[in-house]
């Protein structure tokens, strides 16, 4: 008995291929919530957004904390308050290292938000790391606050400046450098 032709047999739902138009592609939630954005340019705009974010609830929780809402206290180790720089520099390290290698559209997206969040943390207590005293809620604390808003002013401003400009070397080096299509 000789078995049926290929053509014969129906393929088994294991492998049997979706036609192209009907495959279902994962993105990135963040690839999704940033869809006119480029890849080389999300990660950017992502860690504008987390450091603005970032800085604003940390300043929400430290008050919280300053006017001793219920539930809400300083993370303590052995009895020593680790502020949250600490937490800020270890994700930049992460970031730091994960970026010496070569990544794809969705990693750098993510790097990106933890670079912005990492930063953040740092940047919100710059007035201690200045003075080396906790001068978060004195005068001195202000330096914090300014500094922050500098930064996403700055950014943000550098960010809608450039959005959707390309450089003409990439205009030239797309078209053939002649202005033609290339086509």
């Amino acid at each position: 008995m000789t078995p049926p032709a290929p053509s014969d047999r129906s393929p088994s739902p294991r492998t049997r291929r979706r036609p192209p138009s009907a495959r279902t592609t994962h993105r990135s939630p963040l690839l999704r919530l940033l869809p006119g954005i480029s890849s080389q340019r999300r990660g950017f705009v992502l860690a504008w957004w987390g450091f603005a974010l970032t800085f604003g609830g940390m300043r929400l929780l430290t008050w919280l904390i300053h006017i001793d809402v219920a539930g809400v206290g300083d993370v303590q180790a052995g009895g020593v308050h680790i502020h949250h720089y600490v937490w800020g520099i270890a994700l930049l390290a992460v970031v730091g290292a994960a970026g010496l290698v070569n990544r794809s559209a969705r990693a750098r997206a993510w790097m990106g938000l933890a670079y912005g969040v990492g930063t953040a943390l740092v940047v919100d207590e710059a007035a201690l790391l200045i003075s080396l005293e906790d001068v978060y809620w004195d005068t001195e604390g202000w330096i914090s606050i300014a500094l922050a808003i500098a930064l996403i002013a700055v950014a943000g401003g550098v960010l809608a400046v450039t959005r959707g400009r390309r450089t003409a070397a990439k205009d030239r080096d797309r078209h053939g450098g002649d202005g033609s299509t290339g086509e």
